[in-house]
């Protein structure tokens, strides 16, 4: 008999390679953990010098620079700012800053900006004072703007024209003047300021429809009311050195600019 082979088939082994899973495309964009913790240390690192500048005098303020102001007034910019001294630059309270220059007569405009380590530098636009204000016993200087810049004592600024007040109370430092022949007072003289019109007055009278300089030579210039007063003025002071060269005229009268007349006397009919 045949012999029958005992020994049974052998079993392949094969090994099978299983695909390699990409990270999903959202997964890819998330950050690996070494970025968050690189991340993380900056944030803490940023937190941490923040609350030393807040709680140390590292970044205090020391020196207050003003710039674009006359001594006087930066005086008073340097007294309004003193409270902030000794406070933190990064942690200044804006609104305080601006409402303590705002509170200044004799500031127009003005701004800051921190220059660390120690210095908040403020650059400043005065008020430009045009006329003294007089009422009684008392006067006022005023600004350019209208605005009443503060209480001064008789005789003091006299190369500034003075202006009468008439129809109301006492002017209110820091505010607009609230007199209406005053107020239009202001304004010529602010356009006369604007216009370069250098001839000195000394004293400017107001009346309904009325706006007259009284220059410091002795000539009366009639403006008449307030319109064109730059074009009035530009005539005034092409036409004024020749009739004070040739002397004797009291009054240039530029009310109707087309037509400037000049007289002798006050009374009398105006010479062309």
């Amino acid at each position: 008999m045949p012999q029958r082979n005992s020994q049974r088939p052998r079993t392949r082994a094969a090994v099978v390679q299983l695909p390699v899973l990409e990270r999903a495309p959202v997964l890819r964009l998330l950050p690996s953990g070494r970025s968050l913790a690189i991340g993380f240390a900056i944030v803490l690192g940023a937190a941490g010098l923040y609350w030393l500048a807040r709680s140390t005098p590292m970044f205090a303020v020391r020196t207050i620079e003003v710039e674009g102001a006359p001594p006087a007034v930066a005086a008073h910019v340097r007294a309004a700012l003193a409270p902030i001294d000794g406070e933190s630059l990064v942690t200044l309270d804006t609104g305080d800053v601006e409402r303590r220059l705002a509170s200044l007569p004799d500031v127009a405009t003005a701004g800051y900006d921190r220059n660390f380590p120690h210095t908040l530098r403020v650059t400043v636009r005065p008020e430009h004072p045009v006329a003294v204000a007089r009422r009684g016993t008392k006067a006022w200087l005023v600004a350019a703007s209208t605005r009443t810049i503060g209480e001064v004592p008789l005789g003091t600024h006299p190369g500034l024209p003075r202006i009468w007040l008439s129809d109301s109370g006492e002017p209110q430092v820091g505010a607009s003047m609230a007199d209406r022949f005053g107020l239009r007072a202001v304004r010529a003289l602010a356009f006369a300021r604007t216009a370069e019109f250098h001839l000195r007055v000394r004293m400017v009278r107001v009346r309904e429809r009325e706006l007259t300089f009284l220059l410091a030579s002795g000539l009366e210039l009639r403006l008449g009311d307030l319109r064109a007063v730059p074009l009035k003025l530009a005539i005034a002071r092409r036409i004024i050195p020749g009739l004070l060269a040739e002397g004797g005229y009291h009054y240039l009268d530029v009310s109707v600019p087309a037509r400037p007349v000049a007289g002798k006397t006050l009374d009398s009919q105006p010479q062309p």
